[in-house]
C-alpha cells in the first residue's frame, strides 16, 4: 500500500500526468481548450523559469559546507538515492547521482562521527537489485572506511521507513548527520526527528543553479527542467501526504 501512495498515486500529479488527463479530458468532452491547456502547462513546467524556481523553493535557504566544517555527532546517516545496473555480464552497479555517498564518505574521513549508516533502498519492481546500502558499503569498504564502522539497514522504501530502520540500529535520541538531498531535508528531517533523533542536516545534491541570468532561452522547454518541476512537485506532495497523515493521527 505504501508503495501505491508513495510511488504510483503521485504520477498523476506531477507535470505530465495532469497534462495526460487533461487532454484525454479536452478530447473526451470535445472541449480542445483543456487539451490546449494541458499542453500549456506542460511547456511552463518545461521552462527553467518555472523548473529553477520550483526547485529553489523546496530547496530553501540552506547551503552547503565543507566536511571539516560540518558538527560532529554520534553517527552520520546516508540516505538512498537510486542505483541502476548497468548493461553487461559483470552487472556493475551505478549511482543515479553519487553526491549522498560520497559526502556521507567525506564526513566520516573529516572524523565527524564514528559511525557510518547507510539505509537499504529497495522497491519490488526491481526484486533482483541487492538493497542499496549492502552496494555502498561495499563501495565504502574499497574507499578504506572499515565494515567495522559502518551499518545498513533492512529494506526500506520511502523516508519515513528510513526513519523507523534506523531507529532500530542507533541509541535512542543519537545526534545523527543526515546526509540527503537538499530539496528532501526538510521532509527527511521531519521523520528523523519524529523517530527519536537529533538531526544536523548536511544537505547536497543541490539541483538549483542560484548564479544564473535570465536568458530567451528560460521560456523554452526542456527536459532537465521539467524534471526539476517534477522532483519539486513530488516533494511538497510527499510533505503534504505526511502533514495530512500527521493531522488524522494526533486527532
Amino acid at each position: 500500500m505504501d508503495i501505491i501512495w508513495h510511488k504510483i498515486l503521485p504520477v498523476f500529479l506531477l507535470p505530465l500526468g495532469i497534462t495526460t488527463l487533461l487532454v484525454v479530458w479536452g478530447l473526451l468532452r470535445r472541449r480542445l481548450v483543456w487539451a490546449w491547456l494541458g499542453l500549456a502547462w506542460l511547456w511552463l513546467a518545461s521552462t527553467r523559469l518555472v523548473g529553477d524556481a520550483a526547485i529553489e523553493w523546496v530547496e530553501g535557504n540552506v547551503q552547503r559546507v565543507a566536511p571539516a566544517q560540518a558538527p560532529t555527532a554520534q553517527a552520520i546517516v546516508v540516505l538512498g538515492e537510486g542505483r541502476v545496473v548497468a548493461p553487461g555480464a559483470a552487472a556493475i552497479s551505478e549511482s543515479t547521482d553519487g553526491d549522498r555517498f560520497e559526502a556521507g564518505v567525506a564526513l566520516y574521513q573529516a572524523k565527524r562521527a564514528p559511525v557510518l549508516v547507510f539505509t537499504g533502498g529497495w522497491v519490488p519492481w526491481l526484486p533482483l537489485h541487492a538493497p542499496e546500502g549492502e552496494t555502498l558499503m561495499q563501495l565504502a569498504i574499497q574507499r578504506g572506511i572499515p565494515a567495522s564502522a559502518m551499518r545498513t539497514t533492512d529494506k526500506v522504501s520511502n523516508t519515513e521507513a528510513e526513519a523507523q530502520a534506523v531507529a532500530q540500529i542507533l541509541p535512542p535520541k543519537a545526534r545523527v548527520l543526515l546526509v540527503t538531498s537538499a530539496y528532501h531535508m526538510p521532509r527527511a528531517q521531519q521523520q528523523f526527528e519524529r523517530a527519536g533523533f537529533v538531526v544536523q542536516p548536511y544537505p547536497v545534491d543541490f539541483q538549483s543553479n542560484r548564479d544564473r541570468v535570465f536568458s530567451w532561452q528560460d521560456v523554452l522547454p526542456q527536459a532537465i527542467y521539467l524534471r526539476r518541476t517534477e522532483t519539486a512537485m513530488r516533494e511538497l506532495l510527499g510533505r503534504a501526504f505526511y502533514a495530512v497523515r500527521g493531522l488524522f493521527s494526533a486527532g
